[in-house]
């Protein structure tokens, strides 16, 4: 009504208003069908999500410190907390590996989008002949469990290391051996903790990343998608990645799963991923609904 009124009278004014109107009603309706989409238990639940470099030495380990740097402030942007839980330094510059919590309404369901292989084209800043490179770097996001859920671990299974604490966090108890490594013998499953002062805390929260990453397997049995977790855990090289980053010759960020594209690289190095979460999301539930 209020558009065919603007239309009759020819006012500017109007149609803005409506077209703005329109804008919003198409945002809302985005977001419900988002929403709609994290329909699953466990999205709703905390994110423990893992940053690995790839072969390459100082470069990837560059490149996975500038992921870090990139989902801390997409974090920040949908107001989850944060907390790093281990991390481990690379020899000269960035980072080999980092555990980081998430905390905050569905903060798995929306995170779960980035696990993968990210790689990276540029200009090396660590190259004295200004060549070009190309990093590789893993993440992988797992959901948090809550006290709610079960997750049986059996001590006998677990091998259960300590050592001194070093890198970010770590700095002010790394003259006792307070940092803890957990291995699951029976799955490999390595984790580690160095964030807290004390043995006995560190243990604890080494312990809440161990109880995620099995019930990630528990989850992945339960809905008969095992092999698709395998899959995705491919090595950190070529060909396997889901999102590139060009910053050279051209600039320009792709995602391989939907081939959405975005030219301003800086603004999602930001943190400004929402767009990509989206788009994987919808895609994700479209492959999912069968043709009527």
């Amino acid at each position: 009504m209020l558009f065919e009124l603007a239309a009759e009278a020819r006012d500017e004014k109007t149609f803005e208003e409506v077209r703005s109107g329109l804008q919003r009603l198409a945002e809302v309706v985005r977001a419900a069908e988002i929403r709609r989409m994290l329909g699953r238990d466990e999205d709703r639940l905390n994110a423990i999500l893992t940053i690995h470099a790839g072969a390459g030495g100082t470069e990837a380990q560059d490149w996975a410190e500038i992921l870090l740097r990139m989902y801390l402030r997409w974090a920040e942007k949908r107001g989850f907390k944060t907390q790093i839980l281990d991390f481990q330094p690379g020899e000269e510059a960035g980072l080999k590996s980092v555990t980081v919590e998430m905390e905050g309404e569905y903060a798995f369901g929306y995170a779960k989008a980035e696990s993968g292989i990210h790689r990276l084209v540029r200009i090396s800043p660590f190259d004295a002949a200004a060549r070009r490179h190309t990093s590789f770097a893993s993440v992988f996001v797992y959901p948090e469990v809550s006290d709610e859920i079960v997750v049986d671990i059996d001590e006998k299974d677990l091998k259960i290391d300590t050592y001194r604490s070093s890198g970010k966090g770590g700095q002010h108890v790394n003259k006792t051996d307070s940092a803890v490594r957990i291995t699951h013998l029976p799955t490999g499953i390595v984790v580690q903790c160095q964030n807290e002062r004390s043995q006995h805390k560190n243990k604890a929260m080494a312990m809440k990343v161990l109880r995620s990453r099995l019930y990630e397997i528990k989850l992945q049995e339960q809905s008969a998608k095992l092999d698709e977790l395998h899959k995705t855990k491919k090595d950190i090289a070529w060909g396997s990645q889901i999102r590139s980053y060009v910053l050279h010759p051209y600039k320009l960020i792709k995602d391989h799963r939907t081939n959405l594209e975005v030219g301003n690289v800086q603004r999602v190095l930001d943190g400004d991923l929402d767009e990509f979460i989206e788009a994987y999301l919808l895609g994700a539930e479209q492959s999912r609904t069968p043709d009527r």
